[in-house]
């Protein structure tokens, strides 16, 4: 590939000059589409011998093709094990939907990481800042983001998912039951941000799309695994009865803060969580390991909710 690669009005960077290989060709695309359909059954579980990369994973995902220089502004640590990004977008014309991913282009790195966006699209609109939280691990992309990414590191990237919440203001009002899983929070916490945004601008305007209620599922193992716990706290607290919680702990040894306290349950999410919000009007949208989607499926096709009104996200 040439060193320098034009993606609409983008030009790879100096910075990303060494590691331009890893952006793939139309071509090399193609491949990787073929090569993931092989590697899928009818019904989309993975049957491959070896881990697929995430540009293999996510080949037959919608991919935009604006490619932004970006630069940390900021790092702040989420918990013991997952550190926050801020990230100041230099492309005007790049955007993204509540819910959507990143491929995370790094000077150096030949792997591209994909992670999911964790803040609004209003945050990107109002202050040209977009925001990941990104677990640790040994996976190249993720490892460089816990040793060696600081404030004024400058990355790449590119936008793409079908896993989204973007209703426009003509649109039917519906319900949503947003169920997490551990890190799976990501894209399920940027939709109930988007889902905020949509409530405020309603209330301040008295037009645009209006939201009917929201109720979030986040199980992990303990209270200290619970993501972004305190903003989704003030976000039930700012909009009451249209925005609801219930956090589920599986492993939790110590004991639980007073104000966590009302909110969590010791246990999985179970089918009588679930099937007091059926309705016609509710979307399902889950995000978390493989077989907790697969359970949570299978709970949800057992209290009758029809497939075609349920979305998930698998994280690997």
């Amino acid at each position: 590939m040439a060193p320098a690669t034009v993606y609409v009005g983008f030009t790879v960077p100096q910075l990303l000059k060494s590691a331009t290989r890893i952006f793939p060709t139309h071509s090399a695309l193609v491949v990787l589409r073929h090569s993931a359909f092989c590697y899928c059954t009818v019904n989309g579980t993975i049957k491959s011998k070896r881990k697929m990369d995430h540009l293999e994973r996510t080949a037959n995902n919608f991919r935009q093709e604006v490619i932004s220089q970006a630069k940390v502004c900021g790092i702040t640590n989420e918990s013991e094990t997952v550190k926050r990004l801020r990230l100041a977008i230099a492309n005007k014309d790049f955007t993204f939907k509540a819910g959507q991913w990143v491929d995370f282009f790094i000077p150096g790195v030949s792997i591209v990481g994909g992670f999911s966006i964790c803040s609004s699209p209003g945050l990107l609109e109002r202050e040209g800042l977009l925001e990941l939280a990104v677990k640790r691990s040994v996976h190249p992309p993720a490892h460089w983001i816990h040793t060696e990414c600081t404030v004024d590191s400058e990355v790449a990237l590119r936008v793409g998912g079908d896993f989204f919440f973007d209703p426009q203001p003509g649109d039917s009002p519906v319900k949503l039951v947003l169920i997490a899983g551990g890190v799976g929070i990501n894209p399920l916490f940027s939709i109930l941000l988007h889902i905020a945004d949509l409530h405020g601008y309603q209330e301040g305007k008295g037009n645009g799309y209006k939201m009917g209620t929201v109720k979030l599922y986040y199980s992990a193992k303990n209270t200290s695994e619970l993501l972004f716990k305190k903003n989704i706290l003030g976000l039930m607290n700012a909009f009451p009865g249209k925005i609801t919680c219930r956090f589920h702990v599986t492993q939790q040894s110590s004991q639980i803060c007073k104000e966590l306290q009302p909110h969590v349950t010791e246990g999985r999410i179970s089918e009588k969580d679930l099937e007091k919000h059926v309705s016609k009007d509710t979307l399902w949208y889950i995000c978390g390991p493989p077989p907790m989607i697969e359970s949570i499926s299978k709970l949800l096709s057992n209290i009758g909710v029809p497939r075609n009104c349920v979305f998930f996200e698998k994280w690997w």
